[in-house]
């Protein structure tokens, strides 16, 4: 066989991907003396990538004698293909050693590798190679630039190559179509797309599929509809490509048509993991439980790959949505095939059972795992903060360093959110410290934030903003919302109204802004500043965010929402509500805290109002099913709520003269964090409470100290020896300065810390 046959027979296997073929043709290529043929060589390595065989392209480059551009390009595609950036740019780091000159499709490749990995910093370094050695005006290379830019989410340098490109192809306005989206941009990303048209370029499915992508984002369903229309008359049969089928599953998932959405999928005839677990996650967002956990059981069963990125999806959904049963299903899934239990998959379970409040589970769970990363250690202390354990997640942040994980910026923001629910001041001003002075860490606005969270708590509210000024970078809204929200706690009107008109200036369409700062003029009795911000709030067309509440009775999810009486049991509700009040002020002396309730109204008008809230709905809603007894058959001992805002000071105390009173654990996960209520106490101390100093007496017990600490890390210790378990105190008074020195022991490495602990027994 002559050499130019087997040159053609090679490239026709490259094509289509014939794999046994080629290895044949290979065999020839050694038989026929042609070994040494550099042409030959790079169509195999070619080939070999192309067949998704890496290790045979890279055995074949690494026995060449001689090497071109092409053999080192060649490879560099290979790597690229098959998802391995890092492989290709470190390939390409040796070929500069190596005397060998790039070409415009080796630079091309690298900028595409760059933008993979959204590394700005070294794309940046090849993009100055292009303009020296004159490549940036090849089409291909600008592309590329384009393309490295845009994931890199350097939208403004992407739009400028893109401006100065002469010669522009469809994958040029692609490109940079896709980074609007990929950037947050998405109606620029449409208006791009009309100029686009009148230039009479015609779209693709790439096309396509970014816009959907950006319909989906904005909620833009009548639009999105529209490129639905013109995907069928421009001829592209969708259900033919599993790009545009999973684009279009997502957008009507987006907008809330599942029925839309469940056509697309059953037509698809290509059907992915993508596209089930979007499907999956729209049945569970409109409620439909069965129908989610049906579909996922298909999926399961159906042969189709179900890797850690759905996995976690799918769980990540659950979490959010503190989904229980459906979280334990899935666990139950991956545990009959544990070659689907990866590091993703471990963590998102572990996740999720935390935000579910389920925290001996994500404990089990997190013990059993023979492989864990910075991000399993993570989501442990992450998790433990949520609930309050700010001794838990320095423990386990200790312990981390102990096993040698290193930590990362994600892990101090944790570490130090933990600390700010706790109220742990000297601890949080420590570790912020190691972060940046030790380990040499440069604080994101995000650390910055917990900073001023805590000192804004502890009623340093001049010091936290002092701490904001002085910060190296521009303060972002949050941060302000953040200082905002202590000053209401604290009653603090005048920074609180500098703070406010800074917010509203900086994102004067945020509704939160107007009513925080308007909260601040309500509990200041100043009416008339109050009704004039809520006023500007109107002019604006602004509302409030409704509370919504949610409890899982029976593997059924019932949501309540703040004010609403649609709910078919709402007489029964409201009902059991006014008999648990009515109990509740006989025999604990319970009263509403009207104080919650900021419009200038009579006392009888806010009682009422404040019996709608969400939370307390759906409490109502759950005794008046499940009843007030303890241990009724088949009942859950704990009663779970789930809120998309933060409790209110006045449900916060019924809640916990509830638990008290009918002797059931109370579980309320609101925007912040957990409150585990339980014999008249809340696990996050009232630290948080507009009004601290306004407790309410139960029987003797001051409801606002900090109950018992949790015998945490029992099932961690059968598994870490190194950590000595705190003893617990049984007698702390409320006022006594008493503190507990624990210490922590490892093979060389011994850590200690005082820790203030609040009295829980009765004042005498």
């Amino acid at each position: 066989m002559d050499r130019e046959r087997i040159a053609k027979l090679i490239r026709n296997c490259s094509k289509g991907s014939l794999l046994g073929v080629g290895i044949q043709l290979h065999g020839a290529v050694w038989k026929s003396g042609f070994v040494s043929d550099i042409i030959l060589s790079n169509d195999l390595i070619d080939m070999y990538g192309k067949c998704e065989r890496i290790d045979a392209a890279r055995k074949v480059f690494g026995e060449m004698h001689e090497r071109n551009v092409v053999s080192w390009t060649a490879l560099m595609v290979s790597f690229l293909q098959q998802g391995n950036a890092v492989e290709s740019l470190k390939l390409f780091h040796e070929m500069g050693f190596s005397g060998v000159r790039p070409n415009e499709f080796t630079l091309s490749t690298n900028l595409k590798a760059c933008g993979v990995l959204g590394n700005a910093k070294y794309g940046t370094q090849i993009h100055g190679l292009c303009f020296k050695t004159g490549f940036e005006s090849h089409s291909v290379v600008g592309n590329s630039v384009v393309f490295m830019y845009s994931k890199s989410c350097r939208i403004e340098e992407a739009k400028r190559m893109f401006d100065i490109m002469q010669l522009k192809n469809l994958i040029t306005w692609n490109a940079m179509i896709s980074g609007y989206v990929h950037g947050g941009k998405e109606r620029d990303s449409l208006l791009l797309f009309k100029a686009m048209r009148e230039l009479l370029h015609l779209p693709d499915e790439f096309t396509f599929a970014s816009l959907l992508k950006a319909c989906g984002g904005l909620g833009a369903f009548h639009e999105g509809t529209q490129l639905h229309a013109s995907i069928i008359t421009s001829g592209i049969c969708s259900s033919h490509n599993s790009i545009l089928s999973g684009a279009l599953i997502d957008l009507y998932v987006k907008c809330r048509d599942i029925l839309q959405a469940k056509k697309v999928f059953d037509q698809s005839m290509m059907k992915n993991a993508i596209q089930w677990t979007n499907l999956i996650i729209g049945y569970a967002q409109e409620g439909l439980l069965e129908e989610a956990m049906d579909l996922f059981s298909q999926l399961w069963k159906s042969g189709i790959r179900v890797d850690g990125y759905v996995l976690s999806s799918i769980t990540g959904l659950f979490a959010d949505f503190a989904l229980i049963e459906q979280g334990k299903q899935v666990h139950s899934f991956v545990i009959k095939d544990p070659s689907g239990l990866d590091l993703s998959v471990s963590n998102s379970l572990i996740d999720m059972y935390f935000k579910c409040g389920l925290i001996e589970e994500a404990e089990t769970l997190f013990g059993d795992m023979q492989l864990k990363n910075t991000v399993s250690w993570t989501t442990m202390i992450n998790g433990y903060g949520k609930h309050g354990n700010g001794l838990d997640a320095i423990k386990m942040f200790e312990l981390m360093r102990v096993e040698g994980i290193e930590p990362d910026e994600v892990t101090f923001l944790a570490l130090l959110s933990a600390c700010s629910h706790a109220g742990l001041i000297k601890e949080c001003r420590f570790y912020f410290n190691k972060m940046v002075r030790e380990l040499g860490f440069r604080p994101k606005v995000e650390h910055y934030a917990c900073m001023v969270d805590l000192l804004g708590r502890a009623g340093q509210l001049q010091e936290g903003k002092d701490l904001i000024l002085s910060m190296p970078m521009k303060p972002s809204p949050g941060l302000w919302q953040t200082l905002l929200s202590a000053c209401r706690m604290h009653r603090d009107l005048e920074i609180g109204k500098e703070v406010g008109d800074i917010l509203i200036k900086m994102d004067g369409f945020n509704p939160a802004n107007y009513v925080m700062l308007s909260n601040i003029f309500a509990e200041a009795g100043k009416w008339r500043e109050c009704e004039r911000v809520r006023e500007r709030m109107r002019r604006k067309g602004l509302k409030k965010q409704g509370g919504c509440s949610w409890v899982e009775i029976n593997k059924e999810v019932h949501y309540f929402y703040g004010g609403d009486d649609s709910h078919p049991m709402n007489d029964e509700v409201h009902r059991v509500l006014k008999e648990v009040e009515k109990r509740m002020r006989e025999e604990l002396g319970y009263e509403f805290m009207v104080s919650s309730v900021l419009h200038d109204v009579e006392d009888e008008s806010k009682e009422e109002s404040l019996r709608a809230h969400s939370e307390k709905l759906a409490i109502g809603f759950w005794l008046a099913r499940e009843g007030l007894e303890k241990k009724k058959k088949g009942c859950e001992e704990v009663i779970r709520v789930y809120k998309n805002l933060r409790v209110c000071g006045d449900c916060h105390k019924f809640i916990k003269g509830l638990s008290r009173m009918i002797g059931r654990v109370l579980v309320v996960r609101d925007a912040n964090r957990f409150h585990r209520f339980e014999g008249g106490f809340c696990s996050c101390g009232d630290y948080w409470l507009t009004d601290r100093h306004n407790k309410m007496s139960l029987g003797g017990h001051v409801c606002f100290i900090q109950s018992p600490p949790r015998k945490s890390f029992t099932l961690l210790n059968r598994k870490y020896r190194r950590l000595r378990e705190i003893d617990e105190l049984t007698d702390w008074r409320l006022g006594a300065d008493e503190r507990k020195r624990f210490v922590t022991t490892g093979t060389d490495f011994v850590y200690s810390m005082e820790a203030t602990i609040l009295s829980h027994s009765t004042v005498k």
